[in-house]
């Protein structure tokens, strides 16, 4: 008999940010997230997502042991945009049994019908950062530092409970050539000097993220508000963001492009693979955990790009182009084996074009579910 309960306890809480621990021990592509940022995303005191969401979280138990999780999400500025009552649900990770499957999505479902919600979609989670999209090709690729993985059967549970597809994200390897091609080198140059902007890199990593913080969520906000599953930036989730991926930057990996008014009109940054180093301490901080992550980022083998935006006035310019070949640059200075896109909407023409200029493979897709809640 499966019995879901409402996640209220600490020893409850543990049990949900623990359950893809013992779900995944022996897969060797599943990448653990931090712990104790998981614990911290489901706790209203330290998440300050809470100020615009709602959340319930769920665990599946059968004989004593946990079988299964989920957590539904009311993301009130989302829904505030799209003008719709939807519940997103998230971290779901199951055994292979429709049973406890549709249990979960049941109980969830439930919750949000109370709170007035017409629409479940999913998964994604707190904010456009968060972990999103359900793995349905590329299940025997590792995973990103900022990606979940899932087992193949997931898609089957998930269909058979009556979801069907929204949208899907691709995701790309991308080999860096030795060289930046001199088409791109004579491009940026052309751009930069067409437009009378100017490219900024950090040399303090503190001082660059205090001066143009504020600016690069705001071209952010406005590159990708009207992307599916979007959220607007509040100025304390900013701070949250930045406190937590801090650490994980190095100031070479990270660029603006300014006008005039020094008024910053493009930015992009990558972010040193962490994958490994953190799945071998199953998202504990330890100390080898820690000596890991450091070595990660001061020597990292793999690179992920975390994000390129560029104003509305400025898009189809080519400063795309300014921004990938100074990180490749970068890149290749320090010898890096590859890089790993973030999720691509597959309907992004624009930056899948990018990728053509380089060799590269589309090695994962993940897919958003919509179901009418009944």
């Amino acid at each position: 008999m499966i019995e879901i309960q409402e996640v209220k306890t600490k020893k409850q809480q543990k049990q949900f940010v623990d359950f893809p621990t013992a779900l995944y021990e022996n897969c060797p592509y599943y990448v653990h997230p931090l712990r104790m940022d998981e614990i911290n995303n489901f706790n209203p005191k330290k998440n300050v997502s809470y100020d615009d969401c709602e959340t319930a979280c769920f665990l599946a138990i059968e004989d004593g042991r946990v079988v299964g999780r989920i957590a539904a999400i009311i993301q009130k500025l989302y829904n505030e945009k799209v003008g719709e009552k939807r519940v997103r649900f998230s971290r779901f990770d199951c055994v292979n049994n429709p049973e406890v499957a549709n249990a979960l999505f049941a109980s969830a479902e439930k919750w949000a019908k109370e709170k007035g919600m017409e629409i479940i979609h999913g998964p994604l989670g707190f904010n456009d950062l968060d972990r999103e999209g359900l793995l349905i090709e590329g299940f025997d690729q590792p995973q990103t530092f900022e990606e979940q993985y899932n087992y193949p059967y997931y898609q089957t549970l998930i269909e058979n409970y009556g979801f069907v597809k929204e949208k899907d994200w691709l995701e790309f390897k991308i080999f860096i050539p030795e060289k930046v091609d001199d088409r791109m080198e004579r491009l940026s140059n052309a751009v930069l000097k067409r437009y009378n902007l100017k490219l900024v890199t950090a040399k303090s990593k503190s001082q660059f993220i205090k001066q143009y913080k504020k600016q690069i969520f705001e071209v952010l906000d406005e590159a990708y508000g009207s992307l599916h599953g979007v959220v607007p930036f509040t100025d304390k989730l900013r701070d949250q963001i930045i406190s937590q991926f801090k650490l994980f930057i190095r100031k070479e990996f990270i660029i603006v492009i300014t006008d005039a008014s020094d008024n910053v009109v493009a930015f992009g940054f990558a972010i040193p693979s962490l994958s490994e180093a953190v799945r071998k301490s199953k998202g504990r901080i330890t100390l080898p955990a820690l000596f890991r992550v450091i070595h990660a980022v001061k020597k990292p083998k793999i690179v992920d790009f975390a994000l390129v935006g560029v104003k509305s006035d400025y898009q189809g310019k080519g400063l795309t182009a300014v921004i990938m070949k100074y990180l490749i640059e970068e890149i290749n200075r320090i010898g890096v084996e590859y890089c790993e896109t973030n999720l691509n909407l597959e309907d992004n023409l624009k930056i899948q074009q990018t990728w053509k200029n380089f060799e590269h493979e589309q090695h994962k897709r993940r897919r958003c579910f919509v179901k009418n809640i009944e």
